[in-house]
């Protein structure tokens, strides 16, 4: 199995993420956040499997949430650099995983 390491932004991606889910109903940002570690969890087994949709940051679709994961795969590790809205605009994602 891989390491896994998750960066600060991709932290901060989660929080931002459990406090919207929040504001629509209380605890489902609690939810949002344990969906959340379950899809990064999964990536020590299945990461490097996903299709890389930018450079080399492979992404990960969350099955329950409109999100996506950005990670890169080397290999001894992941390393989740983005818990990203899916319905942002692309060209947004794009520069974003650019600036990463």
């Amino acid at each position: 199995m891989k390491a896994l390491v998750i960066s600060k932004g991709a932290v901060q991606d989660i929080r931002d993420g459990s406090s919207f889910y929040d504001a629509l109903d209380l605890g489902l940002g609690e939810y949002f956040t344990s969906t959340m570690i379950a899809e990064i969890e999964g990536l020590r087994i299945t990461g490097g499997t996903h299709r890389k949709a930018y450079a080399d940051y492979h992404r990960l679709l969350v099955r329950k949430f409109p999100y996506a994961v950005y990670y890169t795969s080397e290999d001894d590790r992941i390393i989740v650099w983005a818990v990203v809205d899916c319905r942002r605009n692309p060209d947004w994602i794009r520069d974003h995983l650019k600036q990463l």
